[in-house]
């Protein structure tokens, strides 16, 4: 089915290409970067596995929603960090919860870190991706 709308703003697309580099990793590449997979069955330590690169999409998608929202807020903010935390079930294997914590060096009030935060969950879409299917909860404060 076609979009009849001609104001219909065009929908984003994403490509990434991941290829095995040998038993202990890949390679995987979008625009001109590329990051390094532990797909290694015993582990690599020197590499993001599936399960950390997922958390760290979501950490990454909660900076950028800042970096989205604090202009249009008008936030003020001297620096961000996300850390995220998730366990694993096991059957059937996926994320069973994750926690975050947002930590925001902001002279802001309590209620416009509470905004800041409703506007990360609204947009984001790693964040509203991972949400349905898994229980995800965290909190945002100041430094």
């Amino acid at each position: 089915m076609t979009n009849s709308d001609p104001n219909a703003k065009p929908k984003m697309n994403f490509h990434v290409e991941t290829s095995r580099v040998d038993s202990h990793t890949s390679l995987s590449r979008c625009k001109s970067a590329e990051i390094v997979l532990d797909t290694d069955m015993a582990g690599n330590p020197n590499a993001f596995n599936p399960a950390e690169l997922l958390l760290s999409a979501l950490s990454a998608c909660i900076i950028k929603g800042v970096e989205r929202v604090a202009p249009i807020l008008h936030f003020q903010l001297k620096g961000i960090q996300v850390i995220v935390d998730g366990i694993r079930q096991d059957v059937p294997p996926k994320m069973e919860s994750i926690r975050y914590q947002i930590i925001v060096d902001t002279e802001e009030s309590d209620d416009r870190l509470r905004l800041l935060h409703e506007n990360i969950k609204k947009y984001g879409t790693v964040f509203n991706t991972v949400a349905p299917g898994t229980d995800l909860a965290g909190e945002i404060r100041r430094k």
